[in-house]
């Protein structure tokens, strides 16, 4: 039997890399903590396919034995993937998981996500903060050159950073409740003020044994590349849990961001308390 399949996919600067460290504590859950390439490559994988003039043949001689080849085989790679691990849960983090969780259900029906949540005042402050931290290099997206409220309105837009998970979580909303039964969302705020009966409910919905996380030494593997991202969402790790600071964040931007996405505060702040 291969390991239950685990994705992480969330908001960024919303505590998915925390989440992998406090996950890879559980002596059954292993967990790189790195954003993974997976699903990236069964998205493309079967974009080639789809294309393949071969392919395409062997559906039109026998679609039936030639689908279900296909479907073995990226069944196949999915568990390939992480084959050796050895533990019981299996952890890979990528956002795209949240827009193709049909298509990873298909693949595994036991598969599970869960998706970090965090006010999206917040995670727009952590981002603008750490770009004044480094305001000498532009962003992979070139937002530099804008001033504050247009770099919001640009890391809202539907293709950016936190624009594109933000939209796959509001399609949350059209899953049959099946699928939704397969999601859990993590939101930040209470993995901050309860760490230890967040991770409870967590590896309990995960199927796992309770778990005592040592909270003054938690074990740090090397943080992934930060590079990529031109150094403006850093992976940073500690050896303990540091709540972060509270980023203030300019009215306009903050009652623009909360007009935009009114159904997120609907959802997962319907109360002052954030």
């Amino acid at each position: 039997m291969p390991p239950t399949f685990i994705g992480i996919a969330g908001l960024p600067r919303a505590g998915s890399t925390l989440l992998c460290q406090l996950l890879a504590q559980h002596p059954e859950v292993d967990c790189e903590g790195h954003s993974s390439p997976l699903c990236n490559a069964l998205l493309m994988l079967r974009r080639f396919l789809s294309d393949d003039d071969f392919m395409l043949a062997q559906l039109d001689a026998q679609f039936d034995r030639s689908y279900a080849n296909l479907r073995n085989a990226m069944r196949g790679f999915l568990h390939g993937w992480h084959a050796a691990s050895g533990k019981s849960v299996v952890v890979d983090k990528n956002r795209g998981w949240l827009h193709s969780i049909d298509l990873l259900l298909h693949l595994d029906p036991d598969a599970r996500l869960l998706i970090p949540i965090r006010e999206l005042g917040q995670i727009y402050g952590s981002i603008e903060a750490q770009h004044q931290q480094t305001i000498l290099l532009d962003f992979a997206d070139h937002l530099a050159d804008f001033d504050r409220l247009g770099r919001a309105d640009q890391l809202f837009a539907g293709d950016k950073v936190i624009g594109a998970p933000l939209a796959s979580i509001r399609a949350v909303g059209d899953l049959p409740q099946e699928v939704r039964n397969r999601l859990y969302f993590v939101k930040f705020e209470d993995l901050m003020r309860n760490p230890a009966g967040v991770m409870s409910a967590v590896f309990a919905w995960l199927g796992l044994p309770p778990h005592d996380i040592d909270w003054k030494t938690l074990a740090v593997a090397p943080h992934e590349s930060d590079s990529h991202y031109r150094f403006k969402y850093p992976h940073r790790r500690r050896d303990r849990l540091v709540p972060p600071r509270r980023h203030d964040v300019p009215p306009r931007i903050q009652a623009q961001i909360e007009a935009a996405c009114d159904w997120y505060y609907a959802w997962f702040y319907p109360s002052a308390e954030q």
